[in-house]
C-alpha cells in the first residue's frame, strides 16, 4: 500500500549502479517507515488534507446516513428544505454564508447557495438535495452492507456527492487552504424533476456559473470494470410531444382519397422517419408513451395517455411523447430541425405537430477547457498516487445540472461517490470511494482557487 513517487523511483534507478544492494534495501525500508514522504508531489497542506479526510471518514459516513434517512423526494418540499438545513449546519461553521432561495413560483422547494469569498479564483461546486424517491416510496433508509457497501434512497445520486463536498471543504479548512479560497456551492432542490419555468428554476445556478472560473459537479463517479473515469461531457435531455390528427370514418375507406391514412399511420410514419433518417453518434430520441384512437388524449404532466376506438374506425388522433438527447447545442438544433422536417411531410388528409417542452437540460459539450480540467485532476491523481482517469463516454451518462453552466465556464463532472443502481430500489455506494473522492476534490479545489496567489 505504499505509494512511490516517480522522482524517487528515478533517483533510485539512477544511483543503482553505484549504490550497494544493502543500501537500496535500507532506503526502501525507510520509505515504508515514512509513507508520507513518498506521496509523489503532494505539498504538506495537501498531505494534511489527505490525513483529515481519512481521520473523518466515520463522521462523514454518519452524515451520509442522516442525509439519506431524511426523505427529500423532489415533490416532498418540506423534506428537501430539511435536507438543505442539514447541509447549512455543515457549511456555516466553515465560514460560508448560506442562503435558501425559495422556488415556490416553480412548484419546488428551492435551492441552497453558499458562498465563501476569498482572494482566489472562484470555483463553483454543484450538487443536488432532492432524490427520485418520494415520501410514499418503500425505499427509505440507509443500510450498511458487507464491507464498504451501503444502500439507500439517493445515497449516490446525489447525497454521496454532497458529503464529498462537505468532506473536501472540511479538509481544506484543516489544512489552511480554505481561508483564501473563493468557493460557491449550489445545491438545487429539483434536479430530478425540474420546476417550471426552467428559466426561473435554474436562474441562480446559471448566474453562479457565469461568475465562476471553474465548475465542478458532484454527481456519481463513473466507474467501468473497476476503472474510474472523468466526465468532460454529458448529453442534453429534453422532452417532445407529437400529436397527429386525421379524418375518421369507416375503416373500409382507409387510404382512399376521402379518408386518407388516419392519425395512427401518420404518427407511425413520423417515428419511423426519425429512426431511419436521423441516426448519428451521441444522439437518441426515445419514445416513452404512445396512444391512438377516436379519441386519444394525454394528461397535463405528459405521463398518462388514454385512448379508445374500434378496429373498424380510422383513428382521429394519435399522440406520442419522448425525449431527445444530444451532445452539443449545434447537434441539438440540427436534429430538432430534422425532426420538424419529417413531421411536415404529411400523409394524405392528416396533420401533425411536434412540440418541444419548456426547459430540459442543455448538453455539457466536450470542450478543450473541460478536458484541461480533467488534465488538472489527473495531475492531482499523479501527485496523490492515484490512477489517472480517462474520459468517460458521454452516451453512457445522464444529463445533469452541469449542463446549465458548461456553456459559460469550464466544467468537470462526476466527482461524487462511486456506486450504482441510481433511481432504483437498492441504490448503493462504495463507502471507501468517499475517501479518495474527497481527497481528490480537496486538492483540486485548492489548486484551482489558489493558483497564482
Amino acid at each position: 500500500g505504499v505509494l512511490y513517487s516517480g522522482a524517487l523511483i528515478s533517483k533510485l534507478r539512477g544511483r543503482y549502479e553505484r549504490v550497494s544492494p544493502m543500501r537500496l534495501i535500507l532506503t526502501a525500508l525507510l520509505c515504508l517507515a515514512l509513507p508520507g514522504a513518498v506521496l509523489a508531489q503532494a505539498t504538506p497542506a495537501e498531505q494534511a488534507m489527505m490525513r483529515t479526510v481519512e481521520a473523518e471518514h466515520d463522521r462523514h459516513v454518519a452524515l451520509l446516513e442522516r442525509l439519506v434517512n431524511q426523505n427529500s423526494g423532489t415533490l416532498n418540499l418540506a423534506g428537501v428544505r430539511a435536507t438543505g438545513e442539514m447541509v447549512r449546519a455543515e457549511l456555516e461553521p466553515l465560514g460560508f454564508a448560506v442562503r435558501w432561495i425559495d422556488m415556490a413560483e416553480t412548484g419546488r422547494a428551492g435551492h441552497l447557495v453558499a458562498t465563501h469569498p476569498g482572494r482566489g479564483r472562484n470555483v463553483l461546486l454543484i450538487g443536488h438535495l432532492d432524490t427520485v424517491f418520494e415520501a410514499d416510496s418503500p425505499f427509505q433508509t440507509f443500510q450498511r452492507g458487507e464491507g464498504a457497501r451501503a444502500t439507500g434512497p439517493g445515497i449516490g445520486d446525489d447525497k454521496g456527492g454532497v458529503v464529498v463536498i462537505v468532506a473536501a471543504l472540511r479538509a481544506m479548512q484543516a489544512a489552511g487552504t480554505l481561508e483564501d479560497a473563493n468557493v460557491t456551492v449550489v445545491l438545487t432542490g429539483d434536479e430530478e424533476r425540474i420546476g417550471t419555468p426552467a428559466s426561473v428554476a435554474r436562474r441562480d445556478l446559471i448566474e453562479a456559473g457565469r461568475a465562476a472560473a471553474f465548475a465542478l459537479e458532484f454527481e456519481n463517479l463513473a466507474v467501468d470494470d473497476g476503472a474510474e473515469f472523468g466526465t468532460v461531457a454529458r448529453r442534453s435531455s429534453s422532452n417532445w410531444t407529437l400529436t397527429a390528427t386525421g379524418r375518421t370514418g369507416h375503416s373500409s375507406g382507409v387510404f382512399n382519397d376521402t379518408l386518407g391514412y388516419g392519425a395512427i399511420y401518420e404518427v407511425a410514419r413520423i417515428l419511423d422517419g426519425f429512426r431511419r433518417e436521423l441516426p448519428e453518434p451521441n444522439l437518441t430520441y426515445n419514445v416513452g408513451v404512445i396512444a391512438g384512437g377516436t379519441p386519444a388524449e394525454i394528461d397535463a404532466e405528459g405521463f398518462n395517455v388514454t385512448a379508445s376506438g374500434k378496429t373498424n374506425i380510422v383513428a382521429s388522433t394519435a399522440i406520442a411523447r419522448g425525449d431527445l438527447r444530444t451532445l452539443t447545442a449545434e447537434q441539438d438544433a440540427r436534429v430538432r430541425a430534422g425532426m420538424q422536417a419529417i413531421v411536415a411531410d404529411h400523409l394524405p388528409h392528416t396533420s401533425a405537430e411536434l412540440v418541444f417542452g419548456d426547459g430540459g437540460y442543455p448538453p455539457m459539450a466536450p470542450t478543450e477547457g473541460n478536458r484541461a480540467l480533467l488534465a488538472r485532476l489527473n495531475a492531482v491523481n499523479r501527485d496523490l498516487g492515484l490512477p489517472e482517469m480517462a474520459e468517460y463516454d458521454p452516451a453512457r451518462r445522464g444529463a445533469a445540472d452541469s449542463g446549465f453552466v458548461a456553456g459559460d465556464v469550464d466544467t468537470l463532472g462526476g466527482l461524487g461517490i462511486a456506486g450504482g443502481g441510481a433511481h432504483a430500489e437498492g441504490e448503493w455506494v462504495d463507502l471507501d470511494s468517499l475517501v479518495r473522492q474527497s481527497q481528490r476534490a480537496a486538492v483540486l479545489i485548492s489548486r484551482l482557487s489558489l493558483e497564482g496567489l
